[in-house]
């Protein structure tokens, strides 16, 4: 199923929206789910991933309606790297024990976001040559 740009930079941005809302008010529910012990340490680093995902939510939200451009392809290849190495590292690190098999739907949700934002990019730039 092919998304459009708007449709998923509005999804991405609800979906930042609501993690950046957990991670600053509640890590410790997440980092159970993940089989983490919380700590002083893990709870800083929450508190300023919430900040990023703040960050990424907003900008989301005010680029869904651009047309096909740099902007925008800027934001999907950076969108794809970014999910696909959390990917990597998130299953790297349930292979190596580190995490439990909640990860695995972290690791399932950045892996489908890479590629929605893989495809909508290639659309994009197919619609680009064309026109």
């Amino acid at each position: 199923m092919q998304l459009s740009f708007r449709t998923l930079s509005t999804f991405t941005a609800i979906l930042c929206c609501v993690l950046a809302l957990i991670w600053g008010l509640a890590p410790q529910k997440l980092l159970a789910f993940w089989d983490i012990e919380f700590s002083f340490a893990a709870g800083l680093i929450a508190r300023r991933t919430a900040v990023l995902f703040a960050a990424l939510s907003v900008i989301f939200y005010l680029v869904r309606n651009q047309p096909p451009c740099a902007t925008r392809r800027a934001l999907s290849h950076g969108f794809v790297v970014g999910c696909w190495g959390l990917a990597v590292l998130g299953f790297s690190e349930w292979l190596n024990g580190h995490v439990g098999p909640g990860i695995l739907l972290a690791v399932g949700v950045e892996l489908a976001l890479g590629l929605a934002f893989f495809q909508t990019r290639r659309v994009s730039a197919e619609l680009e040559t064309a026109g």
